[in-house]
């Protein structure tokens, strides 16, 4: 398991984005060096995790919780199949394109080591938007992801580091609670009665995620 690419973006004016300024970060590019990661702040104030990216959208992306997001290369590939269409390290908006690692199935809380001391923490999937339909250029994208729900992971730093292109991943910490990204995302999109199910996973999961799975639990007993 391994880092294939290190992936940065810069902000790029579109007519896709609903973003104040028309500009978005999520076309990125594989780094040429080394790239410093940390925690960024909170949703809202903070941005990419990863020194020199891009987060234009600051109502819907980046912050502690969101502060890298990985994709795997074996999803991309099986994409390019479906699209007929070659699709680039970095071109989904991942921060981190992988090899060997099954993201989206990832468990809420699962923790990665990579390089020497950089640690991640998976907190959610990813939820598909305008801009990315827009980047992409295919129609009846967000659903067509949705329906996949193969999303690539967000995860929170957990012990900041510098990480390049080539760095091994390794699995530090597996929670036994069975709540994967895919769950999680199915959960918050198409399939609500598993919002129940996302509670074991704790204070882990993405702070909406919980909030969301609480707020129904609480309903279904009221």
């Amino acid at each position: 398991m391994k880092v294939l690419s290190v992936n940065l973006g810069h902000p790029q004016p579109v007519p896709y984005t609903d973003q104040a300024e028309g500009v978005t970060g999520i076309d990125k590019k594989p780094a040429a060096g080394p790239v410093r990661v940390a925690a960024p702040g909170p949703k809202g104030v903070g941005a990419s995790g990863l020194a020199g990216d891009s987060v234009c959208d600051l109502r819907h992306h980046g912050g502690d919780e969101q502060a890298v997001y990985a994709f795997a290369r074996e999803d991309l590939d099986e994409w390019e199949r479906e699209l007929d269409r070659s699709l680039a390290n970095g071109c989904f908006g991942e921060n981190l394109t992988t090899e060997g690692l099954e993201v989206s199935r990832a468990l809420i809380g699962e923790r990665w080591r990579i390089g020497r001391s950089l640690v991640l923490e998976v907190t959610s999937g990813r939820i598909p938007c305008r801009t990315f339909q827009g980047h992409l250029g295919e129609r009846g994208w967000v659903k067509r992801f949705t329906r996949k729900a193969a999303a690539g992971a967000y995860l929170r730093v957990i012990e900041p580091g510098e990480i390049r292109a080539g760095d091994p991943v390794e699995i530090v910490h597996r929670p036994d609670h069975g709540v994967t990204v895919e769950m999680q995302f199915r959960a918050v999109t198409t399939e609500q009665e598993l919002l129940p199910r996302l509670l074991a996973a704790g204070e882990a999961l993405h702070s909406q995620a919980l909030a969301r799975a609480r707020k129904y639990v609480a309903a279904q007993q009221g």
